[in-house]
């Protein structure tokens, strides 16, 4: 009766546990049909931003070089222009008074007549300043040369007024005697009023057969030259 009894309550205890077996299956079974499936979510895509090319940058429009500038107007800075001493009475180029008188120096006139530099002179060495004024002068070399010849003497153009050349319209060659009065007028006054003894002699340069001229007469001044007699 009482192995019975046992059977019974084991028969029991089985079924029990089986009935509890199957709830819980399908309570399991109910909850996971009630949760929706989780959709997994893709990765976010990372988007990076990149900054669009430059261009390169233009150099500004390189500006039209200035217009060169004009040259100063010529100067002549051997001489600046000026108004000649009143004691200037220049004479016009082709026109002058005629001295009589010889316009070949003689031998003993050259050997006896001062040079450039040996009168001395200080700080008015005029002789000196003639002949270097002469020496530059183109004109006057050229007319030396023509009026002189092949007889290549020394040529008076002075004894206390201008000599009348051969064939020349004015007297003493007058593109020497322009180039001494204005050498002559714009020195300074003490210079001008240098007393000079006898005949002076230019040469026109140092080369055998130069040209040469003599001027002069007994007592005079370099500012004699200036003036008509």
């Amino acid at each position: 009766m009482t192995r019975r009894r046992s059977e019974r309550r084991r028969t029991a205890a089985v079924a029990a546990l089986s009935v509890a077996a199957h709830l819980g299956a399908l309570a399991l079974l109910l909850g996971v049909r009630g949760t929706p499936p989780r959709v997994e979510e893709a990765a976010p895509m990372v988007v990076q931003l990149a900054a669009a090319p430059q261009a390169d940058p233009v150099a500004p429009p390189t500006p039209d070089p200035p217009p060169p500038a004009k040259p100063p107007p010529p100067r002549n800075i051997a001489r600046q222009v000026r108004a000649p001493p009143p004691d200037a009475r220049l004479l016009p180029s082709g026109k002058g008074p005629g001295a009589d008188g010889e316009d070949e120096a003689s031998d003993a006139q050259v050997a006896s007549a001062a040079t450039a530099g040996s009168g001395g002179g200080g700080r008015c060495d005029m002789a000196r300043q003639l002949q270097t004024a002469l020496r530059r002068n183109a004109l006057v070399q050229a007319a030396v040369a023509e009026a002189r010849g092949e007889n290549g003497k020394a040529m008076f153009v002075w004894n206390g007024d201008w000599i009348r050349s051969h064939g020349q319209d004015g007297a003493g060659l007058a593109a020497v005697r322009e180039a001494i009065m204005w050498e002559i007028a714009f020195a300074p006054e003490a210079c001008r009023a240098q007393p000079v003894h006898g005949l002076v002699l230019l040469s026109l340069n140092d080369g055998p057969g130069a040209g040469r001229l003599v001027m002069g007469q007994g007592e005079w001044r370099w500012s004699d030259m200036l003036k008509r007699r």
